[in-house]
């Protein structure tokens, strides 16, 4: 009996999953399905443009079997492109990890990422980055509401762009339509 499969670790699903071509009638398509943690492999890969062993360490698997992945989505990816047909990303083997990495918390917990004395903004790392401290949002342990709630909206850190919060779809997986920057949930 063969070992099982590692999941791959996938930090962002995408807000459209079908695509066709224009002008062609859905029922008439032939479709390429990608796998979600195929997409991710492009994303990281072709959108992102981190190196292929830094990208294996994000998805928590080998070089090699990341350079497999690739090969195989950009392989459906063309098919469908040349031949006409219909993109559908559903399904694989992977697990849904949380993002992390500047704006996006800490990664630990289930707090906001900010302490309670506050959280630190402003541009650069280490001591000679450029700081100033701005009023807390957390809710302490075990205090306040979790989540935020229907309705409010996203916004951009660094253009200030908002727009409303679509049900379903986290402000963390967006990314602002002015300067591409991921978007944040706007709190009251």
């Amino acid at each position: 009996m063969p070992r099982p499969r590692r999941k791959r670790w996938i930090r962002f699903t995408p807000g459209v999953t079908y695509f066709k071509p224009a002008g062609v009638r859905t029922v008439d398509l032939k479709e390429v399905v990608l796998t979600l943690e195929e997409s991710e492999a492009v994303r990281l890969i072709d959108l992102e443009n981190t190196e292929q062993g830094k990208a294996g360490e994000k998805m928590k698997i080998s070089q090699p079997t990341l350079s497999r992945l690739l090969k195989s989505a950009r392989k459906k990816i063309s098919d469908a492109i040349i031949n006409g047909k219909a993109i559908k990303i559903q399904g694989g083997n992977y697990k849904m990890v949380q993002p992390r990495g500047r704006g996006l918390g800490q990664g630990r917990g289930r707090g906001l990422g900010i302490g309670p004395r506050g959280r630190m903004q402003g541009q650069g790392a280490g001591p000679g980055g450029t700081y100033k401290m701005v009023q807390p949002r957390g809710r302490g342990r075990m205090k306040g509401k979790f989540l935020a709630g229907p309705g409010g909206n996203c916004v951009c850190p660094k253009c200030k762009y908002e727009e409303p919060q679509q049900r379903g779809a986290p402000c963390r997986t967006k990314k602002c339509p002015k300067c591409q920057t991921l978007m944040t949930r706007k709190f009251k």
